[in-house]
Order: structure tokens, then C-alpha cells, then sequence
């Protein structure tokens, strides 16, 4: 595999263990992984490294409000940030907090986090993240679960605190402070910093699951100083390097380990970090002035933007349409014959891609999705459009982040993660209830992952620990496949599998993934009941898609209507079915009854985690009617 190189031979099942694949690492740690910078031990090592290299960079910017008019960022660089930071210290200090204390952080990403954030390692403090998608009782949980004395909080999450509150406050020996009264605490006052070490927590973030309560993954600091690293030799390897002139934009949740890891290795290198205002609808506007260099993103904001470019594209007139479309199939089959994106078609880049350019602010090089898969069809499109390299990544709180990412300029790996990042080994374990087998000449397995970025448990839950760590190696609970090229394509979950009346097995994930390649859906969630024989499912259709279809076969009505519309559900059935049938799907993996659902699975209605992963039994409890009347009408002697 041209990729990867072999570490370790495969071993046959024994002593009721399952048969493990060979172990690999990247072909880039061939000759061992890739040392962090010397003297960098800590995340506070991190950032005070980075301050002493440069002080007068930018450092973290944030839109200036101009009688209600966002204008441009307005930045504090590295020394503002130290000393704000050292304040912000103080003040913890003056308020009795001692070393391996728990701090909460709760509010959308802002400076005011990072420098809460840096202050928590400066402290050697556990930094513990409030979800704010989990919701208020999960928060509580988590305050409660993680003994957090001290936490900071984005004024919107609470109403203005009154004096007789602050009265009731102080009677339970609390105390609640502005963030300006906060700083003054500290005053002239000085605290020496504790030694930080490398095993040292430095947060505990909590992860949702589908099910049962949050977990507390602890993160240590040679977790992140080793992720560091891996993304520095990764980088440098295929000519990427980031500097200090890279900037970056900051909307994904600080809440989560994908965003975390990443802005710490921003920070690594001086490089300015600018901040959304908060709101989903104006972030196109603030990347606009922002220009930011490299571009993270979940597959739900490169799904929206997908529809977006062909939305324009459609209503751009029969002309543009055309030139599109020939400068799209021109660069794409440059592409595919092995061109570098900059010389698929540098004329189509310059006269036909340049506004798709421009939306990401016009200096973007790298788009990097991340916790959760990205559709192959929106992956291609934005690889030949977007003008910039888009790479899919995998990893998990659990792993720090990134764990494989997929490599510039190879079309081969789209609707895959790529090779291992250059920080860990990896290999399969076959799952003999699901026929995975890591043995086989096609090797799928359940990924596991071993080496300095996989973490150091479950905080207070060493059962949960046991369960996924053995001898030493993380069970991800997905089920990978090999590539040739040794890249890895995630194609199912391990425990997302259940029986059908007749006995067969349904691996729903795996299906779900080869039903998403139909363009006129954007999401499905497949469902089986283990008395019945066959699947039904709840689709989220494009909504462009369903109104061209309906326009062309004279079908009138809203999105909404058409949505009820038996002859909807048939055209969605149809394409179901055409996928299904290209695939080689098996006859009880075919989907016989569909629900259109017009509003998309949210978070609000507790029908997707943070991260946007399915939870089951929530849609099964919010669409149980739904399924059951789908059962009954196929069910139903046709008369």
C-alpha cells in the first residue's frame, strides 16, 4: 500500500480474541513519528512559546460593531493576549482555585475562551467545555460529574444578574462576577506558575453518544503536543506548511476536540485566529472579510454551500450554465488523469471558479472536513470548484482529533479519510457477527488506534475505559476498509446492526452511506423492526431537487406538499432503488416505504449529537407513528 508501511504482522484469532490485520503507520513516520518541538511539553508551553516567537502578530480578532454594522476585525496580538491571560490567572488564583481544578467554559467561540482557555493551562487547571447543544440538563450533569468551581460564561446564556440575586448567590458561598470586575481581582497581585508536565490533564471534554450520559474524555497534554507535531510533518510532507501568516477562521465549537486541536496548532505557529459573529447566516459574510487561508468545516456547512453554488448555478441562465459545465468535466478530467489542482485548468479557475473562490473569502488553500462523513458527490464537486485542496479527515475525542486525513491531489481517495496521520499506528479487528473480516483480500474491520494522541480515559468511568481500551489499543467501534493505496474508508458502526424477521442481518450505517449518494436526498435515517422482513426509512429530500423533478413532471405544490406527495415518494423510492441496484445490494436491504420529511434532523429535537451522528432511539421515539403506518400500508394487500 503506497501510503502506509507495515510495523507489524496480522495475528490469527485466539483465545477468544478476534483476528487482528497488520498494524500500519503513515509512509511519512516510516522511520519513526516525528518529535515534538523541544521544550514544548504542555499547551502552555504551546502558547508561551508562541508569544516569546512572536508577540506583535495577530493573534485573535473579532468583528468591530459600528452603530449596529459589523465592520473590520479588530485584533489583539500574542503579548495583549499573554497579559490578559496572566490577568485572568490572578484573578483564579485570588479566588483560591488550586492546581487540577476544574474550570468550565461555556459560550460560543470568542477571545474571551481562548484566554479563559490559556489561563486553565497556565494553571494547570482541567478546562471542561459546556456543550451548548447538549442542553440545560446535560450541562448541569456535567458541571456536577466534573466538580467544575469555577466556570465562564457567555452573557447571553444568562439574564442579567440582579442585585438581590447576587445576594442569594453569595448566602451558598458563590460569587458571580462581570468579566471586567473579574480582571480587577487579580490586580497587582503575583502568582508563580506550577510546573506543567507532559501527562498532565489538560481538559476534560465531555462527548454526547447516542445514548446514556456524556462521557468525560481526558485529554492530556502530550496528547495535543503530539497532534501538534503529526499535523506539522503531515503538512511539510506534502508541501503545505503553515506559517505564521495563515489565518484561520474560528466557528466550529471550541466544545469540541476537531476545532480545539486545530486552533491550538494555529496558535503553535503564530498565526492569526479571526471569530465568526455566532450566527450560521452571516459566516460567509464574516469569511468575506476575514479572508482566512485554510477553511475547517463540518459536512452539514459544505453541504449547504454545495446547495448553494448549484442553486446559482441553475438560475445563472442556459450560457453560464453550459460554460460550467464544460469547464467542470474539462478540470475533473484533468484531474482524475493525476494534474495538481492549480494545473487542471488554470483558465477555468481563473474565469468560471473565481467566484466560488471568492465566497471563501479568495485565499483559501486548505478545506479540511471533519467529524462526520462527507458525501463523495459534494467532496468531488469541491475539489474541481473550490479552487483549493479539500481533504476529509477522521478522529475522535477519544484520539484527539484528527487521526487519518486524506492527501492533496489524489482524486483516488475521495470517499475516504485517507491514510493514517503521521503520529500513530493503526489496524482492523475482525468483527465475526458482522462478516468483517481484516484477514480477508478486501480487509474490513474495527478501526483501533494506538500511540500518544489516544487518550487517557473516561473521567470517573474505568468501566467504560476497560471496555474500549485493550492492551493498550483504542476501539473506535467503526468499521473501516483498506484501500489499495492505504487509505481507509469508513463504511459502518459496529453496534449500529440489527436482525430482520427472516434472520438477516442489516448493517444500517454501511446502508445509509450507499443511499446518501443519491443527489436527491440530503439525509436518511434506515430503519428495520425485527418482526418485519423488510426496511422502511425517513429521508430529508434536496429541496432543489424535488422542485426541479416536480417542475419537469408537472407536479405542483410547495416543498411541503410535495413532500405528502405519493408521487414524490415514488421518484425518491425510484432513486432508492436505482442506487440500491447499482450497489448489488441484497433484496432485504432494498428500502420498500419512505417518508419524506421536509424539516431537516436537528439538535434541537434531540435527533442528532453535536457532532451530527444519528441518534437512533430518538428518531425511532419522534417518527414511531410515522414508521408504524409505513409498515402497515406495505403491509397492506394491494386490492
Amino acid at each position: 500500500m503506497k501510503y502506509v508501511v507495515e510495523v507489524e504482522k496480522a495475528k490469527e484469532a485466539s483465545g477468544g480474541r478476534p483476528s487482528i490485520g497488520p498494524v500500519y503507520r503513515s509512509l511519512f513516520a516510516k522511520d519513526g513519528f516525528p518529535a515534538p518541538i523541544p521544550g514544548m511539553e504542555s499547551c502552555w508551553d504551546v502558547f508561551r512559546m508562541a508569544v516569546e516567537r512572536n508577540p506583535n502578530n495577530r493573534m485573535l480578532g473579532q468583528r468591530e460593531i459600528v452603530d449596529g454594522k459589523a465592520g473590520k476585525y479588530v485584533w489583539k496580538t500574542y503579548k495583549e493576549v499573554y497579559d490578559l491571560v496572566i490577568k485572568v490567572v490572578n484573578a483564579i488564583r485570588t479566588c483560591g482555585v488550586e492546581e487540577r481544578g476544574k474550570c468550565g467554559i461555556y459560550g460560543v467561540n470568542c477571545p474571551e475562551w481562548i484566554i479563559g482557555m490559556e489561563a486553565c493551562n497556565a494553571l494547570g487547571l482541567h478546562c471542561v467545555p459546556l456543550y451548548d447543544t447538549l442542553g440545560a440538563g446535560a450541562v448541569e450533569f456535567i458541571i456536577c460529574h466534573s466538580g467544575v468551581s469555577i466556570a465562564f460564561v457567555e452573557e447571553k446564556k444568562i439574564p442579567e444578574v440582579k442585585p438581590e440575586q447576587r445576594e442569594e448567590i453569595e448566602k451558598y458561598g458563590l460569587a458571580v462576577y462581570s468579566w471586567d470586575e473579574f480582571l480587577q481581582l487579580g490586580e497587582n497581585k503575583q502568582f508563580d506558575l506550577p510546573v506543567k508536565k507532559k501527562n498532565d490533564i489538560c481538559t476534560i471534554m465531555y462527548t454526547s453518544g447516542t445514548t446514556g450520559d456524556p462521557k468525560g474524555v481526558m485529554v492530556s497534554n502530550e496528547n495535543i503536543v503530539t497532534f501538534i507535531a503529526g499535523v506539522k510533518c503531515l503538512l511539510e510532507s506534502v508541501n503545505e506548511k503553515l506559517t505564521s501568516e495563515d489565518v484561520y477562521v474560528s466557528y466550529l465549537p471550541l466544545a469540541h476536540i476537531f476545532d480545539r486541536a486545530i486552533e491550538e496548532v494555529f496558535i503553535s505557529n503564530g498565526a492569526a485566529i479571526g471569530f465568526w459573529r455566532g450566527d450560521v447566516k452571516l459566516l460567509l459574510e464574516d469569511i468575506g472579510e476575514l479572508k482566512p487561508t485554510i477553511f475547517c468545516a463540518v459536512p452539514r456547512v459544505l453541504d449547504r454551500i454545495y446547495s448553494g453554488l448549484n442553486q446559482k448555478i441553475s438560475s445563472g441562465g442556459l450560457l453560464k450554465k453550459t460554460l460550467f459545465n464544460i469547464a467542470y468535466s474539462y478540470k475533473f478530467h484533468n484531474l482524475k488523469k493525476g494534474h495538481k489542482h492549480v494545473e487542471a485548468s488554470p483558465i477555468a479557475d481563473k474565469i468560471v471558479f473565481d467566484k466560488v473562490k471568492q465566497s471563501f473569502g479568495g485565499r483559501v488553500r486548505l478545506i479540511l472536513s471533519g467529524a462526520a462523513p462527507l458525501t463523495p458527490h459534494v467532496e468531488t464537486f469541491l475539489r474541481v470548484v473550490a479552487c483549493a485542496h479539500v481533504l476529509q479527515g477522521y478522529g475522535l475525542t477519544e484520539t484527539c482529533a484528527g487521526t487519518f486525513v486524506s492527501l492533496p491531489n489524489e482524486m483516488s481517495m475521495i470517499g475516504t479519510v485517507g491514510p493514517p496521520v503521521p503520529n500513530v499506528d493503526v489496524c482492523l479487528e475482525s468483527v465475526p457477527e458482522m462478516e468483517y473480516d481484516a484477514l480477508s483480500s478486501t480487509p474490513r474491520g474495527e478501526v483501533c488506534v494506538k500511540g500518544s494522541t489516544v487518550f487517557s480515559g473516561y473521567y470517573k468511568r474505568e468501566d467504560l475505559t476497560k471496555e474500549v481500551m485493550v492492551d493498550g489499543w483504542f476501539h473506535t467501534g467503526d468499521i473501516g476498509e483498506w484501500q489499495p493505496d492505504g487509505s481507509l474508508k469508513i463504511i459502518d458502526r459496529k453496534k449500529n446492526i440489527f436482525k430482520l424477521s427472516q434472520g438477516e442481518y442489516v448493517a444500517v450505517e454501511n446502508l445509509e452511506n450507499i443511499y446518501a449518494l443519491v443527489s436527491a436526498i440530503d439525509s436518511v435515517w434506515v430503519y428495520g423492526n425485527s418482526f418485519e422482513s423488510f426496511l422502511v426509512a425517513i429521508v430529508n429530500p434536496n429541496k432543489d431537487a424535488l422542485e426541479r423533478w416536480a417542475a419537469e413532471n408537472g407536479v405542483n405544490g410547495d416543498f411541503k406538499s410535495l413532500c405528502e406527495n405519493p408521487k414524490a415518494k415514488e421518484f425518491i423510492l425510484g432513486e432508492l432503488s436505482r442506487v440500491a441496484k447499482e450497489k448489488k445490494l441484497k433484496g432485504f436491504e432494498f428500502i420498500k416505504a419512505v417518508h419524506l420529511e421536509p424539516v431537516p434532523f436537528d439538535i434541537e429535537r434531540d435527533l442528532l449529537t453535536p457532532t451530527y451522528k444519528k441518534k437512533r432511539p430518538q428518531l425511532l421515539k419522534h417518527y414511531q407513528d410515522v414508521i408504524d403506518n409505513m409498515y402497515k400500508s406495505a403491509n397492506r394487500p394491494s386490492s
